[in-house]
């Protein structure tokens, strides 16, 4: 039996498309959140708006452009490079990015009676972002369910997968397709199978290619 509602972290990449579809299937109602705090790309804010809109589901889009003002990095600012040194945080880590975003979607679940929120956070493949950490969710979820006197559950359907993974979990949706075709997770701007060179296009690709190997295609 589904449950009840849902609201969806969207950005139209990978991951969170992943999640919607995961929603869709596990939820009798599902909304969206996109955020635009003036990143890097803003095409992936109208990416995100036209999946929602040909999957039926209804998206909000607040204005978080205070994010901008108050954390510089990659995808806050066009002279910052794209970069990763070991040893320290990508230069595409935006501070308080998920905590803000998690805490927002909260506010607005509160108000259109959804006690799930859904984000794409991963701690198995991932950039080293303190905050798609599962003890960092775990927290935040306390928090919120004290702050607001409520009792949502902040579902992370990616933590613990690969992104392998996460490509066989979209076949199992049945939208391995449309995520390789229609989502935009490259740090340069290009959808889909992206530029091939940035961290993020780097890492989808590994994830394809495994799982397609496993698949035996």
């Amino acid at each position: 039996m589904k449950k009840e509602k849902a609201l969806v972290v969207f950005s139209g990449g990978q991951d969170s498309t992943t999640c919607l579809f995961w929603a869709l299937d596990k939820f009798k109602e599902v909304e969206a959140v996109t955020f635009d705090y003036n990143q890097r790309h803003q095409l992936e804010i109208n990416i995100a708006q036209d999946i929602a809109k040909e999957l039926g589901v209804k998206n909000t889009l607040l204005n978080m452009s205070l994010l901008n003002q108050l954390s510089p990095s990659a995808l806050t600012r066009e002279d910052i490079n794209i970069e990763e040194k070991d040893g320290e945080l990508p230069s595409t880590f935006v501070e308080g990015r998920n905590h803000l975003f998690l805490s927002f979607a909260a506010i607005l679940a509160k108000q259109i009676g959804a006690k799930h929120i859904i984000t794409g956070v991963c701690e198995t493949d991932f950039s080293g972002y303190p905050d798609c950490r599962d003890i960092f969710v775990k927290s935040l979820n306390v928090s919120l369910n004290l702050a607001m006197d409520d009792t949502f559950v902040i579902d992370t359907p990616l933590m613990w997968l690969d992104k392998a993974e996460t490509w066989k979990l979209a076949d199992e949706l049945g939208a391995f397709r449309f995520v390789r075709e229609r989502t935009l997770t490259c740090y340069n701007g290009i959808i889909a199978d992206g530029c091939g060179e940035c961290p993020a296009c780097i890492l989808r690709k590994k994830g394809l290619d495994k799982y397609l190997k496993e698949k035996g295609e």
